[in-house]
């Protein structure tokens, strides 16, 4: 019996940090799987994106190290493993990262040593079992892996341009097509030779027995345009370790699904899906797929339509779609949180904190999800069998999505899991009229960017405008015009100007950007909009009026007053919100999104339904209340960590530095770095405004403040008194009046139905004797005037009763339209379709219709053709009648 690995998923975390603790290391906690303020990406794919400005410039560290234990996933956009998930030892959805940085401090001799001291020392990996790999052109590199390390030169392989371009090498990293990029080493662990593969490099390399497990990169040059490297003046490094790899390789196993945190999540899948067999497939996707989802939900991501939403639906219903294979009618997935919770929890206790709004996403998605898939299933196994056992047609895949909820990819995984393929090309067609919810991540689009080399010589702005809204001497440090730096502005121009102060403020957590004026001696630029760049510099946006302003130039600025006033004012009350809405609804009340504009508050949150109207009526109540209060505002700085401690709360979509800012007003406890009122009761009153769904598990809810809440207030019993004078009554007596009025219309209602019915049976008595007999079967087609829809019906059932064996079709006319109804009734159903017939009679008169084989439907334009087509009718019929 193999004796259990002391090495667990829990022990090599600590053991990494710990590690690097010791070698004067910041350790940071993981990011979310939504990157904060990045555009570019669907998902947090690696652990470097955390550190993106710092890589680029944009940010600087008071700690040039650090380490971390990043979640990342890889199911969506450019970074996508998920059709190799299960059927592979080592892809996964969600994985965690291990990675140390140095920002400009030690470099290639101190990760190479402490990433060799770590692995043979403290992990106790042999020696003889690791190789390494380097860039074909990095000696220094080899020689301290050689000459330092002792590494023998025939387990260090130079890896060359494998890609087909410069520079386009498995070991040689770049961030994009220009900027910081550099060389790296990767470290490989030998399996054994009982295991196909060869070394890196070699015909074989894909093969199960060198697998990497750390990749050393050295950023140490920033390529040009033209394709030059040119040396950066400070050097990082940035390294990656999965850790589902690295723990296969302590412990001793070979799959990543054998590891113990696998394990465990497997056995439970195993035991919730009855399924006997340990190495099944599906289990492994399952077990999986719990930890994205469980993620992405605690990282605030809903299934929805569109964006991240969608790509967590495709998750789930993968992972459903599996149990639905091993035998699993009844919701089971949610159930896995808990396994998930144990193996989790301790090295990201936001897991077990939001167990709960987990497991209550997950099944609503599995209720949602399970009244289509067997339907879906069959409809698949239909599509098989017609496609000949080969190719499913493009329409019925988009079929399958539209109809079924089953997106392409879960689609293209039943497929191929039969030896199908899927027309690709033929579903985008289809698709292409739902394209703008179906593009997942051509949602996420950047806005002005600043040049890497203007980024990296300018102070970031100074914010001054918490305490006043004017502001002297105020340095231009920058000014862009379409898109690019220039020297100077002439008026007419518009453009972007950078100061090193400012009062203005840039558009940032939800709160829309100050406008105002800037001045000088001879010039006047009216600001429009204040935009953040690269996380630090205010960018005003807007034209200049009057003079020539020039980079180093000297201004005085003055906000909107009245336009900031009224900003602040929301912004204060969307904090009280948000505690009114985790107060009653519950505290996985979480927000989404929000919009503090000056003429109204927009905030979103995840809740899995309406919110009722006594909810909203409480929820109102208590934002007036704690406005009544006059809670005074307190705003302090302080570390991150202390403030999480504190009960801050953090914001969706939000990154926060090393020092944040708390607000708190009553039991409103938030990190933000908006403007506020100094007490609550400036707010004055709280008015909502609309409440409404904005996608799966996410509401949307509309607010006024301050003089627009009282205009509206004021409004609405305007309106009241107008509707109270049009029946006669006062406010007071409004609904009363209006109940009556209802009662009173619903009575003639019923009144001039009654007539309809019997001008209807008036019409229609003697339609029965136009019938003509063919075949023993009556058929009859007639125009009859001024009947809807409803009369039409009604006839209908009258005259099925009276010819017994018929086919009939009615065209009730109004308005130039003809509304038609077709029946097919006896021993004529088996050989006439009314779908089809009404559908014969639509298509000539401009229309179209269908329905059952025994009731049809539709309608189309009034006119002569109408008429002949009736008249054809006995014909069509009798060419049905007929034997073929």
């Amino acid at each position: 019996m193999t004796t259990p690995s002391p090495f667990t998923t829990a022990r090599i975390r600590s053991d990494f940090l710990d590690f690097f603790r010791g070698k004067g290391h910041e350790i940071v906690p993981s990011a979310p799987l939504v990157p904060a303020n990045d555009p570019t990406l669907l998902f947090t794919n690696s652990g470097m994106v955390q550190f993106k400005d710092v890589f680029l410039g944009a940010e600087k560290r008071a700690n040039p190290r650090a380490a971390d234990v990043q979640r990342c996933l890889r199911a969506g956009g450019k970074h996508n493993d998920l059709d190799s998930v299960g059927y592979t030892a080592r892809h996964h959805t969600f994985f965690e990262m291990l990675g140390n940085w140095s920002f400009g401090d030690y470099f290639k001799k101190d990760a190479i040593a402490w990433a060799w001291e770590l692995l043979t020392g403290v992990w106790q990996l042999p020696a003889e079992r690791l190789l390494v790999t380097v860039y074909h052109t990095d000696d220094e590199a080899y020689a301290l892996w050689h000459e330092m390390i002792g590494i023998p030169a025939e387990r260090i392989v130079r890896i060359g341009d494998n890609k087909g371009a410069p520079y386009a090498s498995d070991n040689f990293w770049q961030m994009a097509d220009t900027g910081p990029c550099g060389p790296c080493t990767e470290i490989f662990y030998d399996h054994g030779p009982e295991h196909f593969g060869g070394p890196p490099g070699s015909p074989d390399e894909d093969g199960d027995r060198y697998i990497e497990i750390w990749n050393l990169v050295f950023m140490q040059f920033d390529k040009q345009p033209d394709g030059t490297l040119v040396p950066l003046p400070a050097p990082c490094v940035d390294t990656g370790m999965g850790l589902e790899r690295l723990a296969a390789v302590l412990q001793h196993v070979h799959s990543n699904y054998e590891i113990d945190l696998f394990d465990a999540l497997i056995r439970e899948a195993a035991a919730l899906t009855g399924t006997a067999d340990l190495s099944n497939k599906s289990l492994r996707v399952i077990a999986d797929h719990i930890r994205a989802c469980s993620f992405l939900i605690v990282d605030g991501v809903l299934p929805s339509n569109e964006g991240r939403g969608y790509v967590l639906r495709r998750i789930i219903r993968r992972a459903l779609r599996h149990g639905w294979m091993l035998g699993t009618r009844e919701p089971f997935f949610h159930r896995l949180v808990g396994t998930l919770c144990t193996q989790m929890g301790d090295a990201y206790p936001e897991l077990p904190a939001r167990r709960e709004l987990v497991e209550r996403a997950l099944l609503a998605e599995e209720e949602r999800f399970a009244e289509t898939l067997d339907a879906g299933m069959r409809i698949f196994d239909d599509v098989a069998d017609r496609s000949g056992g080969t190719t499913i047609p493009g329409a019925d895949a988009f079929r399958l999505y539209d109809t079924y909820g089953f997106p392409l990819d879960l689609t293209q995984d039943i497929a191929r899991e039969r030896g199908l393929t899927v027309d690709v090309a033929g579903f985008e067609v289809a698709m292409e009229k739902q394209r703008e919810t179906a593009r997942a991540a051509g949602k996420f689009g950047g806005g002005v960017q600043l040049p890497a080399d203007l980024v990296a010589r300018l102070q970031p702005t100074r914010f001054v405008g918490y305490d006043a809204q004017r502001a002297e001497g105020l340095s231009v440090l920058a000014l862009m015009r379409d898109g690019r730096p220039v020297q100077a502005i002439e008026a007419g121009d518009e453009a972007i100007v950078i100061l090193d102060r400012t009062p203005f403020y840039g558009e940032s957590g939800g709160q829309v950007g100050d406008t105002g004026e800037l001045d000088g001696l001879d010039t006047r630029f009216t600001v429009t909009d204040t935009q953040k760049l690269a996380g630090q510099f205010h960018g005003h946006v807007g034209r200049l009026e009057a003079g020539i302003l020039k980079v180093g130039d000297t201004l005085s600025g003055a906000v909107d007053e009245a336009r900031r006033s009224s900003i602040v004012l929301n912004h204060s009350a969307t904090h009280l919100l948000h505690g009114a809405l985790r107060g009653l609804l519950g505290t996985h009340v979480a927000q989404k999104g929000s919009l503090v504009a000056p003429e109204r508050l927009r905030f979103d949150f995840s809740h899995f339904q309406p919110v009722a109207e006594a909810e909203l009526a409480e929820i109102e109540r208590r934002v007036n209340h704690e406005v009544r209060a006059n809670h005074p505002v307190s705003i302090r700085e302080m570390g991150m960590q202390e403030a999480i401690d504190a009960g801050a709360i953090a914001l969706f979509g939000e990154k926060y530095g090393e020092r944040v800012r708390v607000v708190a007003m009553g039991e409103s406890v938030e990190l933000c770095g908006g403007t506020h009122v100094g007490g609550t009761g400036e707010i004055g009153l709280f008015k909502l405004v609309a409440e409404g769904g904005v996608s799966a598990g996410v509401r949307r809810i509309e607010a006024l403040t301050g003089q627009a809440a009282l205009d509206h207030v004021a409004g609405e019993e305007r309106r009241l008194r107008e509707a109270a004078g049009l029946v006669g009554g006062t406010t007071q007596e409004l609904a009363d009046r209006l109940r009556g009025l209802l009662e009173r219309q619903k009575r003639l209602e019923r009144e001039v139905e009654a007539y309809k019915a019997k001008a209807a049976s008036g019409a229609t008595a003697d339609l029965g004797s136009q019938a003509v007999d063919i075949a023993g079967i009556k058929v009859l087609a007639a125009r009859v005037e001024g009947l809807d829809a409803r009369a039409l019906r009604d006839a209908m059932d009258r005259l099925r009763q009276q010819l017994g064996d018929a086919v009939i079709v009615l065209a009730g006319t109004s308005d130039g339209r003809a509304a038609l109804v077709a029946a097919v009734s006896g021993r004529a159903a088996g050989q006439v379709r009314a779908g089809e017939l009404v559908g014969f009679v639509a298509g000539r008169i401009g229309g179209k219709g269908g329905g059952r084989p025994d009731m049809a439907q539709g309608g189309g334009e009034d006119g002569p053709a109408l008429q002949q087509v009736l008249a054809e009718v006995p014909s069509w019929t009798a060419a049905k009648l007929s034997p073929a």
